[in-house]
């Protein structure tokens, strides 16, 4: 074992506590070390933490023990010792208000605790949702050498002949249930079918993207985004993810020689391509954040100008994750979108991405779900950018997922002040829409006390979906799942509770869209404006609600704390 003195410290002797006495402090961990029963010769290797974010409230992760299994393997098989420690684990429909709210934490959770334990490089394993963002922030402010490993999407289930795949199918029966087309006992056998086996959505939603964002960005093993959870691949692919690890700790390589500018810029074309969630956008500005890079809403328009979709996934296309695994993966992509990216950007293995698209070239590709480039899907990206005097900071619209249709237009706003307003007055008969009508949620944003869910895409109110009304335009300062659908402007910023523009409209008003010309206005007198209050609410008084609130940014930088952006 190295000698702390000398300032060479590896395995456990790395950042010993502080009594005075270094060879004491060491003397003690040891001692402590051995009653875990280990042996000499294993405690004297370097170490490797793997975060464990198996929980009882993680569906998604339900399989995270059999992957923390396979790494260890692989870091002893590559003469290591791995260390599995614990963090916060975010499964996304069991937190209330919303699993963004926590992602901060968690990524502080992982930070730290990769900063305090003697580790010489970590394994992070994650999946639902804001669990990868959240350990690539964590990761990147720590800096030592790391590794992503996903838990990989679930696989589709069946109703009556057709393949479900939660949640965009769950989106689409609840929708025809509200409308009167289906009856309650078919909506429990959907229930009882849409999520049938441990691992992510089953779909191209925020898991997916996010698992494919961090392949792109270099964070993971190349061709492991898409493994389903159960496919022996994933075990292999933990397996190697351990020996990798050690191989990039040997190297002294960390996340801020890897992630870049331009892997950013890489990974927001593949984010275009794929048609992704609109949460990444909001995840990728945070992780540039740490690293002192913006994600400008005006350079995602320009690469969506040039970036076309590619992929033909549900919620915008047909098929699944299993198949987009079967078709070639985040790999068959990359080839596709050759001319457009920098090939420069490294990975965890060391190699380019130019490199592992020379050496994947001749590797199958399904055109049926990854379409060629001369042969898109759509000409450009799904994704796109609003800006105007209701979104002074940018707003987004996933328009491969919306009714083109309603992209040029001038509507009258039906406002609802919260997520609780549309909750409560939604279905109510009496209410005053009309299809032509634009649907607006205020106090949904970071800042509100519901910290931004997912509740963007409002439903359509019952008494049109039962006259046949599939979509209306939505605007809000909310999210929406990665898995959802429809004509739905997000992330309005600044948000209504930080006194944005959204804070003052009211049930009447004239709002003009125009995706061709990405302008989102509110047809208000600036005069007008000006007489109306906004009320930005009580705040906080104490704990972790206190720290976001008086913290968290717009979500145009992301949603992530000030104080943790790279200065």
């Amino acid at each position: 074992m190295a000698d702390p003195k000398k300032g060479d410290a590896q395995g456990i002797a790395r950042g010993l506590t502080q009594y005075g006495d270094p060879g004491y402090a060491l003397y003690l961990r040891r001692s402590y070390a051995r009653a875990t029963g280990y042996s000499r010769a294993l405690l004297d290797r370097p170490v490797i933490g793997i975060a464990n974010t198996a929980s009882g409230f993680n569906n998604c992760h339900r399989l995270v023990p059999e992957l923390v299994e396979a790494v260890s393997r692989g870091v002893v098989a590559a003469g290591a010792l791995p260390l599995v420690f614990p963090t916060i684990s975010l499964g996304e429909v069991f937190l209330s208000p919303t699993s963004l709210y926590l992602r901060n934490l968690m990524a502080m959770d992982t930070e730290e605790m990769i900063r305090a334990q003697p580790m010489d490089g970590v394994v992070l394993i994650g999946g639902c949702d804001k669990t990868v963002p959240a350990q690539l922030m964590g990761a990147i402010s720590a800096d030592v050498p790391a590794i992503q490993l996903v838990v990989g999407p679930m696989m589709t289930g069946r109703h009556r002949g057709e393949r479900l795949g939660a949640c965009t199918d769950c989106r689409r029966f609840w929708a025809r249930f509200r409308a009167g087309e289906i009856d309650r006992k078919e909506i429990e056998e959907v229930e009882n079918n849409l999520a049938t086996t441990a691992g992510t959505c089953a779909v191209m939603g925020t898991a997916s993207t996010m698992a494919a964002m961090s392949e792109t960005l270099g964070m993971m093993l190349p061709g492991s985004a898409a493994i389903p959870a159960v496919h022996a691949d994933r075990l292999r692919a933990a397996e190697a993810t351990g020996m990798a690890a050690v191989t990039l700790m040997r190297e002294k390589r960390t996340p801020r020689q890897i992630v870049s500018q331009e892997s950013i810029d890489n990974a927001l074309r593949v984010l275009l391509a794929i048609s992704g969630s609109t949460n990444a956008v909001l995840h990728l500005a945070a992780i540039a954040g740490r690293l002192g890079f913006e994600v400008s809403l005006k350079r995602l328009n320009e690469l969506s100008d040039s970036t076309p979709v590619l992929v033909d996934l549900k919620p915008t296309g047909q098929h699944y994750m299993e198949d987009f695994y079967a078709a070639g993966g985040v790999g068959a992509v990359l080839r596709e979108l050759k001319p457009l990216l920098h090939l420069d950007c490294q990975s965890v293995t060391g190699e380019t991405v130019g490199q592992r698209i020379e050496a994947e070239k001749h590797a199958f590709a399904d055109p049926a779900v990854i379409r060629p480039f001369d042969r898109p899907l759509q000409p450009q990206g799904g994704l796109v950018a609003l800006f105007g005097s209701l979104a002074p900071k940018g707003a987004i619209l996933k328009r491969a997922a919306a009714d083109s249709r309603l992209f040029e237009r001038e509507g009258r706003a039906v406002v609802f002040s919260s997520p609780e307003d549309v909750a409560r007055r939604i279905d109510d008969p009496k209410l005053d829409v009309k299809p032509e009508d634009f649907l607006v949620m205020q106090h949904a944003g970071p800042l509100s006390p519901s910290c931004m869910p997912e509740a963007g895409s409002l439903p359509i109110p019952a008494k049109l979906g039962r006259a046949g009304v599939k979509d209306m335009v939505r605007i809000s300062d909310a999210r929406m799942s990665g898995t959802a659908y429809g004509t739905v402007v997000l992330h309005v910023a600044p948000d209504a509770a930080g006194g944005g523009p959204l804070a003052k409209l009211r049930t009447g008003d004239r709002i003009k869209l125009s995706v061709k010309e990405r302008k989102l206005d509110l047809l208000v007198e600036p005069a007008e404006l000006a007489k109306r209050l906004a009320n930005p609410g009580p705040k906080p008084a104490r704990g972790y609600a206190r720290l976001y609130h008086e913290h968290v940014l717009q979500a145009d930088q992301g949603c992530d704390f000030d104080f943790l952006r790279a200065k």
